[in-house]
């Protein structure tokens, strides 16, 4: 039964992947999501028909190109699916059935549209961590009463002002925009999440990872502007799935 449902959330995990990626392409150009009601090709426009929109099956039947005028389709399209559907299916693993995994479900879901949005426009809808703050406020309601969800708005709101004051600092040294204003909203949605402690620990993790991606950019393609947003999204990720004990983490640093 477990591997059914593990399964299962792989499967919508794939197919909301595909609709995740139509929301981070259309949002930041002001397009509907619901209309035109069907996905299109980026290339020729031609509607797709059902069978270019099997998740991850239709790129390799099609060959990787377009059905009607035989242009490559990015690989970007069927990762995005894969990487959905796996991440829904270890957070089905890894919380069940429980107000938990619909936080972790929010966080793929939203870790995938900023993925598509970020990379390609530099830039993450409001929509998007608007409708995600929401689920998780509802989500921890849900599971720990009115007092906690307080408390986790309290810590948002910490991180949100700790993130914005280091955006100022950083426009100060460089005498430039060092971080966009939708990365310092993602803050939020760490501090709802996770406690104010380990919520800063984000900051850490999502420079550490992003360093190493960004000096390859630079050297392969002379890419000097990196989307930190995704980096964001997936460091809080990272820490609720690895569900990391705060006491033993701050008793870790204070033996040390």
């Amino acid at each position: 039964m477990n591997t059914y449902y593990i399964i299962t959330f792989f499967i919508l995990g794939t197919i909301l992947g595909s609709f995740y990626h139509v929301i981070g392409f259309r949002l930041p150009k002001g397009e509907s999501i619901l209309s035109p009601k069907h996905s299109y090709c980026e290339s020729c426009k031609h509607p797709l028909g059902v069978l270019s929109l099997i998740p991850i099956f239709s790129y390799l039947f099609q060959g990787g190109k377009c059905r009607y005028c035989k242009e490559r389709i990015s690989l970007f399209y069927p990762f995005i699916e894969l990487l959905t559907g796996a991440l829904f299916a270890v957070s089905y693993y890894s919380f069940g059935l429980t107000p938990d995994l619909l936080i972790s479900l929010s966080l793929v879901s939203l870790f995938s549209i900023v993925i598509v949005s970020d990379l390609n426009y530099l830039m993450i809808p409001d929509e998007v961590t608007f409708v995600t703050g929401m689920v998780i406020s509802i989500s921890i309601f849900f599971r720990d009463g009115f007092p906690t969800l307080l408390s986790s708005l309290g810590s948002g709101i910490l991180l949100f002002l700790l993130m914005y004051g280091i955006m100022l600092f950083g426009d100060f040294l460089f005498k430039r925009e060092s971080l966009g204003g939708a990365d310092i909203k993602l803050m939020f949605i760490a501090g709802l999440v996770l406690k104010p402690i380990l919520g800063m620990f984000v900051i850490f993790v999502s420079s550490v990872v992003a360093l190493p991606v960004s000096i390859l950019l630079y050297i392969v393609n002379k890419e000097k502007v990196i989307p930190f947003g995704p980096f964001i999204v997936f460091s809080i990720l990272l820490l609720f799935f690895l569900k990391v004990d705060v006491g033993k983490l701050l008793s870790v640093f204070i033996k040390s």
